[in-house]
């Protein structure tokens, strides 16, 4: 058997938008992992439709390269911290990490999160300014932040002596000279495997591997993937489980490993310590769970996971429409969906209501409840969604605490005022204010989480589209008060059946519709928002009485405004306490918890009693 190659496992971390998955592209062009002739979609990494759709890496994904005799596998991690829960583990499987930063954007938040634990970690990072051919590129002071930020996050000396690479991960070029506008990525293959360490591990102990990441195959069963830490396995080895305190959960077979070769997985017949592989033969075993000969009984230490700040309900879709667009309507399927999800996901926590109706599903922020739901309604499922809801905890002295949220927001000069007005109206605090150039501003807050439920559609409506906002989990701290809600009452149906444009147009001057004529409608659903503060019943069905007398005037024919659509984003923000969304594999309506208005009227009684 021949030699294996020399190995240089690395992660590549950035912002969103800051280029990663498309530099990946390049390196598996420019190595030759494609062959001249092969059609290959852009963004290869981003296999999943969500993140196609989205332009943004959800679940993190290892591959591997070959350049000059060297094997560099490579890990393209999500740049959001909402999927933060992937990054953490990831980065034990690692020697060294490439950040990625934008050459005008320059070091955001997210960048902080993963770079933070980064550093902690002990990794050396290569520093790639990319996009560096942008007409508003600033790269010495991108460079300048960087640096600050290092410092911020305690790096050590060595981490400080960072080499640094200028690259348009687009045209597919890098190099040492800031000026350079041509050329191919051969310097940042030489960096990689010049400055990142192979795996300094012992190959003679008995075989241990830490699982970071968990899959499902149709054939293959659990397939768990991580870096073998010591030792060597080989095919249909005896193998057992570990917890994090040592105890067997399994006993088992290697009956497959796989190795990364660019974006296949392929069968190997052993694997040693270094290598980055999937396995498959275990039935229980989970992430962070350690796999190894069975004459080792001491687990790989785990990185500790943030716990989640945020949480959402989950309902069966008790509407009058349930069952007519899903197939997967039972609490029973709704339960074993979030549990498999919960198990591969250890950002993510389930608990069961006692009522076996609904289920509290806890996770990192909006965007990956949001992006579970728009998966879960894809795959047939029907579901009530609940307005989420902060995850509150108590310090020390027994007071209660909150989570906060760094934010960063870029917007136009003329806008910035009306940005830091709402934000003080949501109790943050405004930590920094600097001009970004090209008559922008960035402003810097710490906010409570709670606060900013439902302000994203709300921003971009007082920026007119153009402003952008980053959040990330700051800490919890000392609990803030009530703070305002939303400002406007809802318009709820009080009959059911379809939409009529005759009475919707008499709707029009209450406010603004979200149902358009001929839409089906049920008694408490919402089909539009109130231009006052309470809420309105309203009768979306009432036609015109016809009579055998000829009007004087002529009709006039109907012109309705378009109304407004929400997404599934849009319309968890915008519920109230007392709201649900509905969620089928074709709709998305709001509606009232309780449909029945005379059960509506008691229970707001009931709590103002309270």
């Amino acid at each position: 058997m021949s030699a294996p190659l020399p190995l240089r496992n690395i992660a590549i971390i950035a912002h969103v938008d800051h280029g990663k998955t498309t530099l990946v592209d390049q390196l598996f062009r420019q190595s030759g992992t494609f062959r001249d002739n092969q059609r290959v979609e852009e963004r290869a990494m981003d296999s999943n439709d969500l993140e196609k759709e989205r332009g943004i890496t959800i679940l993190a994904k290892p591959t591997s390269i070959e350049w000059n005799g060297t094997r560099i596998n490579i890990v393209d991690t999500p740049g959001h911290a909402d999927f933060g829960g992937e990054v953490e583990r990831i980065l034990s499987m690692v020697d060294g990490v490439i950040l990625l930063v934008d050459s005008s954007e320059g070091a955001m938040p997210q960048t902080k999160f993963v770079t933070g634990k980064a550093l902690a970690l002990g990794l050396k990072p290569i520093v790639v300014v990319n996009k560096v051919d942008r007409p508003d590129e600033r790269i010495q002071e991108v460079l300048d932040e960087v640096f600050d930020l290092f410092v911020t996050l305690d790096a050590t000396d060595e981490q400080l002596d960072f080499p640094v690479l200028y690259a348009s991960g687009r045209n597919g070029y890098a190099s040492t000279d800031p000026d350079r506008r041509e050329g191919t990525l051969e310097p940042m293959f030489q960096k990689i495997v010049d400055h990142v360490p192979p795996p300094n591990l012992d190959e003679d102990a008995p075989f241990s591997f830490l699982v970071t990441l968990l899959d499902r195959d149709n054939f293959l069963g659990r397939v768990l993937t991580g870096r073998v830490q010591s030792g060597t396995v080989k095919a249909n080895q005896a193998i057992h489980a570990l917890d994090a305190d040592g105890k067997v959960i399994e006993t088992g077979r290697a009956s497959k490993i796989m190795a990364f070769r660019g974006l296949d997985r392929v069968p190997v017949d052993e694997a040693k310590a270094g290598d980055i592989i999937s396995l498959a033969g275990l039935a229980v075993a989970t992430v962070s769970n350690t796999i190894a000969d069975t004459s080792v009984s001491v687990p790989i230490k785990a990185q500790p996971i943030d716990p989640p700040t945020l949480s959402m309900r989950f309902a069966v879709n008790d509407s009058p429409m349930a069952g007519r667009e899903g197939d997967k309507v039972t609490s029973r399927m709704i339960r074993d969906r979030l549990m498999r999800e919960a198990e591969s996901n250890v950002a993510i926590k389930v608990t069961e209501s006692a009522d076996k109706d609904s289920f509290e599903v806890a996770g990192r922020g909006e965007l990956q409840l949001g992006v579970l739901i728009e998966t879960m309604r894809r795959e047939g499922f029907e579901l009530g969604i609940s307005r989420p809801r902060v995850l509150f905890g108590t310090d020390e002295q027994g007071q209660r605490t909150e989570p906060y949220e760094t934010v960063v927001i870029d917007v136009d000069d003329e806008h910035s005022g009306t940005v830091v007005d709402k934000m003080n109206q949501r109790k943050a605090e405004m930590t920094d204010m600097r001009p970004s150039g090209g008559g922008k501003t960035r402003i810097t807050f710490s906010a409570p989480s709670r606060g900013l439920i439902g302000y994203h559609g709300e921003f971009l409506s007082d920026t007119r589209g153009t402003g952008i906002m980053n959040r990330l989990f700051e800490k919890y701290g000392p609990h803030k008060g009530p703070i305002e809600g939303r400002s406007n009452g809802v318009l709820i149906s009080n009959c059911t059946g379809e939409a009529v444009g005759y009475a919707l147009n008499s709707l029009e001057e209450r406010g603004v519709l979200f149902v358009r004529p001929q839409d089906k409608i049920y008694e408490g659903m919402i089909i539009g928002e109130n231009a006052k503060p309470e809420d309105l019943e309203v009768n979306p069905m009432k036609s015109k009485q016809l009579t055998n007398f000829r009007s004087t005037g002529k009709d006039d024919a109907i012109r309705l405004t378009p109304p407004r659509i929400m997404t599934l984003e849009q319309a968890i923000a915008y519920i109230d306490d007392d709201e649900m969304v509905e969620v089928t594999p074709k709709s998305i309506r709001l509606r009232k918890a309780i449909l029945d208005p005379n059960e509506r009227k008691k229970a707001s009684r009931k709590k103002e009693a309270a």
